[in-house]
């Protein structure tokens, strides 16, 4: 948000020829920003018109509803104060959307609310939205609580089995904590801010919500994204196996024009597919075609991840995945690259027996 914002003004002064100091403008801009969060006031004007700002999620109430019934637990943290979250969750899913979750928390101050220990929850008056004195003992359905830490979660919750367990059923007999690893599925929309410390601190099984990947796949499945990628994969290939033919020698001049030739057409296609994506940032999951910083601490800190909550309503609520295994280095991929050659294989060359 704040790059985008950032470059609205900076595009704002170019247009109007306006004489501007750039790291004014970035203070500026992350100071309005700072602002407008700690006043309050961007979390009332969303309040007041919910359906200017929030996207409507059709299948959100449906896919809570299943996880309901198929016997899971569902708590509910926000860092958002708790009329903020109201106001939404009231558009979003409907007035009764408190009566989906075993426990409500407000103004929970992630990440500190994993890493602190000493951290005690407060109730908050639902009508008022006003903080109670009494000390929080245990957290009861259909209540509001603010603050706290995992380590008091931990406390005031008394989760030993699913909601509809078999009692025969003797996996449940021995869980110390409710929140056990890897019983619980932490699912989050900032990767960084709570699904590091949820992965990292507690090993819990984690699902990011990144509408970054809804928008990737609708555009993956056009035609003209379709050709780039194809055509990106044959020059690709092909300089593969145009080296391969070559073998170890020198290269001739002709040899290494030809290359530099298709090197150049794979980087026009690659220009093709960031003009397609119609944005001048281009992926957020690619550096160019590397795979960016986000690309990588998504795939080491997130089991899941998915355009929004309601994907999950294609699986069943005990449905396993079983994700291909990572191949990360060229040698794990056997077989499938032409570049390795001439390999002593002491499984495919029978002279090494």
């Amino acid at each position: 948000a704040e790059c985008c914002l950032m470059a609205d003004v900076v595009q704002f002064f170019l247009d109007r020829d306006i004489p501007f100091c750039p790291r004014s403008a970035v203070n500026d801009v992350l100071g309005s920003i700072t602002n407008t969060h700690i006043s309050g006031e961007f979390h009332r004007e969303v309040a007041r018109v919910p359906e200017r700002y929030f996207e409507e999620k059709p299948y959100l109430k449906g896919v809570l509803d299943s996880l309901r019934d198929s016997g899971k637990r569902l708590i509910f943290v926000s860092n958002s104060p708790f009329w903020y979250v109201d106001a939404g969750m009231n558009y979003v899913v409907g007035p009764g959307w408190r009566d989906q979750w075993d426990v409500v928390i407000a103004s929970a101050g992630k990440p500190a609310f994993y890493t602190e220990d000493a951290r005690p929850f407060r109730e908050v008056d639902p009508a008022t939205g006003k903080l109670m004195f009494k000390q929080v003992l245990k957290l009861e359905k259909g209540r509001v609580y603010t603050a706290g830490c995992l380590k008091e979660l931990t406390k005031t919750i008394n989760w030993k089995h699913p909601l509809n367990y078999d009692v025969l059923d003797f996996r449940y007999d021995d869980v110390g904590s409710p929140l056990t690893s890897p019983n619980v599925m932490y699912i989050g929309d900032s990767l960084f801010a709570d699904l590091v410390d949820a992965k990292r601190e507690f090993g819990w099984t984690t699902a990011a919500v990144t509408p970054e990947v809804g928008w990737e796949i609708e555009l993956q499945r056009k035609t003209e994204f379709v050709v780039a990628e194809r055509a990106i994969e044959m020059l690709l290939n092909s300089l593969r196996l145009y080296q391969r033919a070559l073998g170890t020698g020198l290269r001739s001049k002709d040899d290494l024009e030809v290359m530099d030739k298709m090197e150049r057409m794979v980087s026009r296609w690659r220009d093709e597919q960031t003009r397609l994506l119609g944005n001048p940032f281009g992926s957020v999951f690619r550096a160019r075609y590397q795979p960016s910083l986000f690309a990588h601490s998504l795939r080491r800190y997130c089991d899941l991840y998915m355009s929004n909550v309601g994907s999950l309503r294609h699986y069943s609520s005990q449905h396993r995945f079983y994700p291909e295994s990572p191949k990360l280095l060229s040698h794990e991929i056997r077989g499938s690259n032409p570049e390795c050659c001439d390999i002593d294989d002491p499984i495919l060359n029978p002279d090494c027996f």
